[in-house]
């Protein structure tokens, strides 16, 4: 029976999967999470131009917490309960050999759990990156920012300090949050809900995108939800409401321009910082 069938089948009778599950369901989901954390799979990818999310991935991960029981980390000044195959980073046990071998640089107070992955020459500030997350090569994750569960990040972006890109763990079929590659995601900013934003984007600071969030551009008012088209420079804005123009504005994400050389001189990641 293939991987991918044997985590639908348990899938269908999830309520009954437990850490006394049959060892073959067991070592299954671990051979999962074993792939993600090293890049052999992840939870969603382009093929052909469209995003597709593996559904039974999400499941396997989801799975994960039925088969592990709760169990105590001490720490010097506290402690911490969670499953068990989650307490200990990805990291832990690693020796100057395994870091060499990984390619990437990772500061102290980085939590970043076992079961997602992070490619060569990415730095990671102290921020934090949960399980199934992708984080490609090259990228930064700033100070404070965070990378949520299965959000899937692309090649030379900088995740600016304090942002966040939202995990969508569930329901399975649902696209994570996606940032294409070379983004840059201005500090104290949040996309959430699955919104892809397109290659080579630039986030101003303090953005805030979801599903329901207006994207409009401002040179054609043609309005995006849920996903920013590539190479496009946003700004927070707002919109009067057409049925009450005296009312409150609404919030919104204004497309003002194009990427171009001037932007990029100011948004362009540092190779000092990833040698």
């Amino acid at each position: 029976m293939s991987l991918e069938k044997i985590i639908n089948n348990a899938w269908e009778k999830k309520d009954q999967v437990s850490p006394n599950s049959e060892q073959n369901l067991k070592d299954t989901i671990n051979q999962v999470i074993n792939d993600l954390d090293s890049g052999k799979v992840r939870v969603a990818e382009k093929i052909k131009g469209q995003w597709i999310t593996h559904q039974h991935i999400k499941k396997a991960i989801m799975l994960s917490f039925r088969i592990y029981p709760m169990e105590n980390l001490s720490g010097p000044y506290s402690s911490w309960y969670d499953k068990s195959h989650l307490l200990k980073g990805k990291t832990a046990n690693w020796t100057k050999s395994d870091h060499e071998k990984a390619g990437f640089r990772m500061v102290p107070n980085s939590p970043v759990r076992k079961g997602s992955y992070v490619g060569k020459n990415a730095v990671l500030m102290p921020c934090y990156v949960n399980i199934g997350a992708y984080i490609d090569e090259g990228t930064m994750i700033d100070t404070f920012a965070r990378a949520g569960s299965c959000s899937q990040i692309g090649k030379n972006c900088h995740i600016s300090a304090g942002s966040g890109v939202g995990g969508v763990l569930e329901p399975a079929q649902a696209l994570p949050t996606i940032i294409e590659d070379n983004v840059f995601l201005g500090a104290m900013s949040e996309v959430v809900e699955g919104v892809i934003v397109g290659e080579g984007s630039v986030l101003s600071m303090g953005m805030y995108i979801g599903q329901s969030t207006k994207i409009v551009d401002r040179k054609t008012g043609k309005i995006h939800y849920g996903k920013i088209p590539p190479y496009s420079v946003v700004v927070p804005g707002t919109l009067p409401d057409k049925n009450n123009p005296s009312g409150p504005s609404l919030y919104c994400a204004v497309i003002i321009k194009q990427v171009d050389e001037k932007t990029r001189s100011k948004t362009s990641i540092n190779d000092l910082l990833r040698d």
